[in-house]
């Protein structure tokens, strides 16, 4: 997995030392049925000396799943590896950029574990795993990619039965690591932003809808969701290969920054693409 080390840390070095996302992008994207268009997210142009080294979200589209009804929405038609897809990367990217001097390209792909071109990313997203299930290829794969310096962010599941599912798929991945609990004095909290607190981000609707009822500042999703959780694989030398966001959902901070000013300045700017953007920054400089 080749990576521009100098140009990264250049690109650290010349972070933003105030998030200043001024106006959120368009939020008339949420539920939309095409998603082979940018909705108006603003599109720029790869220089072509740098085309091999920019980084490109790669979302996971992992093959089975249980049944059931997840907190994101599994049985609506959508949900499950494609929750929040493609509108989440398409603002995370702009924002990247937007925010820092890292490369980033523009458009963001869809892979499978089991595929060749696997390796040719060293960032991959899972959503919602509070149901999935890994076929044994797919097992052997992420375990290799990993141990050979991939890194894997995990986000939006909820509640202790969604969670026990994940961490028994990722011990058939791992039978000898645990997931850790991160402190809040861990790098990963600090890359970039300096997070005072691990953030918790609630879905839109369930934010907005508390919000407006006058309960305030909510950023659970109910009971036995309480307390947001970062947990962590680690490899020998002490790198995480894969951090696991539990109790919150920082898609929904990407993908709907436009569909509610409140949440846009209250979760968006404030805790979901700080926590993103360290967290791709740890990726790319470990």
């Amino acid at each position: 997995m080749p990576k521009d080390t100098h140009s990264i840390k250049l690109a650290l070095a010349a972070f933003a030392l105030a998030i200043g996302l001024n106006l959120p992008l368009n939020g008339q994207r949420y539920n939309r049925d095409r998603y082979d268009d940018r909705a108006g997210v603003p599109e720029w142009q790869v220089d072509p000396e740098f085309k091999q080294d920019v980084f490109t979200f790669a979302r996971v589209k992992y093959s089975s799943s249980r049944g059931g009804w997840g907190h994101g929405g599994r049985g609506w038609g959508r949900g499950g590896w494609a929750t929040d897809y493609p509108d989440a990367e398409l603002n995370f990217a702009f924002r990247l950029q937007q925010m820092t001097s890292l490369k980033v390209d523009p458009d963001s792909v869809v892979v499978e574990l089991t595929k060749d071109d696997l390796f040719n990313y060293p960032f991959l997203y899972i959503i919602e795993p509070g149901r999935l299930v890994f076929m044994e290829e797919e097992v052997v794969a992420l375990r290799n990619y990993l141990l050979n310096g991939g890194f894997l962010m995990v986000d939006d599941f909820w509640g202790d039965d969604e969670y026990d599912n994940f961490a028994y798929e990722m011990s058939r991945v791992f039978p000898d690591r645990e997931p850790v609990e991160l402190s809040i004095d861990h790098p990963i909290f600090h890359m970039v932003f300096d997070l005072k607190e691990k953030p918790q981000i609630p879905s839109a609707g369930h934010a907005i809808q508390n919000y407006r009822a006058g309960y305030g500042v909510v950023s659970h999703q109910g009971y036995g969701t309480e307390e947001v959780h970062y947990k962590a694989i680690f490899d020998d030398n002490g790198r995480i290969m894969c951090i696991i966001c539990h109790n919150t959902d920082l898609g929904d901070g990407w993908e709907r920054e436009g569909e509610d000013e409140w949440y846009f300045r209250e979760f968006a700017e404030k805790r979901a693409y700080p926590m993103g953007i360290n967290i791709v920054f740890y990726a790319m400089t470990h």
